[in-house]
């Protein structure tokens, strides 16, 4: 039998409806039956690894939040990281990529494994007194060809900030990949941009928030405190 989303809405969970719009936008088959992937599918990967979370949370950017994706609790695996990695990798297979540059410390594991699969140089970003800076040695050289290696897009800002450093060194962009893109896709930092997951999260400015106003006790799993990623 196959569902359309409001069929689907009534008889699967969030996180579900979610991962059944996923399925429809990269895989292109509006008559597929949700979850119709390769076994375990990419539910099964979620929920199996705790990645899907409900609650009340505080979310990088500062709003807050009833739903919340950890993505670093799907990639500490490293058959779910290969995997997941290898379709970001064969979006942009072709593409002449030079070099995977990351900001730390989310995008790092993915942008390694994707210029392994790739087979170019991985280097990554990070801050040094608020900034996002090249150090450790690594560097970009003019007409050099980036690819920017995300874990999860929110606003934006980080990958932005790495643009911003490629661009500087005058190297070439080729495109900007993720894992996750909370935005889904409202966020435009490139020509080419791929997210595995594209997903709608609804978040609340905290004086707004409606999960405050229950009294409910907010988690802040993001790495980093009133950052934007």
């Amino acid at each position: 039998m196959a569902y359309t989303l409001d069929q689907a809405k009534f008889s699967f969970s969030f996180w579900e409806r979610l991962l059944y719009l996923e399925l429809l936008v990269f895989h292109n088959n509006p008559y597929a039956t949700p979850f119709s992937m390769s076994t375990p599918s990419l539910l099964d990967v979620f929920k199996a690894t705790g990645a899907l979370l409900d609650g009340h949370f505080k979310l990088t950017s500062g709003r807050h939040s009833n739903a919340y994706f950890q993505c670093a609790k799907v990639l500490q695996y490293p058959e779910h990281l290969s995997a997941v990695c290898s379709r970001i990798a064969s979006h942009f297979t072709g593409n002449g990529i030079e070099t995977v540059i990351s900001p730390a410390i989310g995008g790092i594991v993915v942008g390694t494994e994707v210029g392994r699969q790739l087979g170019v140089k991985t280097i990554f970003a990070e801050r040094k007194d608020g900034a996002m800076t090249i150090r450790r040695g690594f560097s970009l050289e003019p007409g050099e060809r980036v690819l920017v290696i995300e874990d999860v897009i929110t606003t934006g800002g980080s990958v932005a900030e790495v643009i911003a450093l490629i661009k500087a060194a005058g190297a070439s962009l080729v495109g900007v990949g993720s894992v996750v893109d909370r935005s889904n896709g409202r966020v435009k930092l490139a020509d080419d941009q791929f997210s595995v997951l594209l997903m709608e999260v609804i978040s609340y400015a905290p004086e707004e928030c409606p999960l405050c106003k229950e009294g409910l006790p907010i988690d802040a799993p993001g790495s980093r405190a009133n950052k934007q990623n």
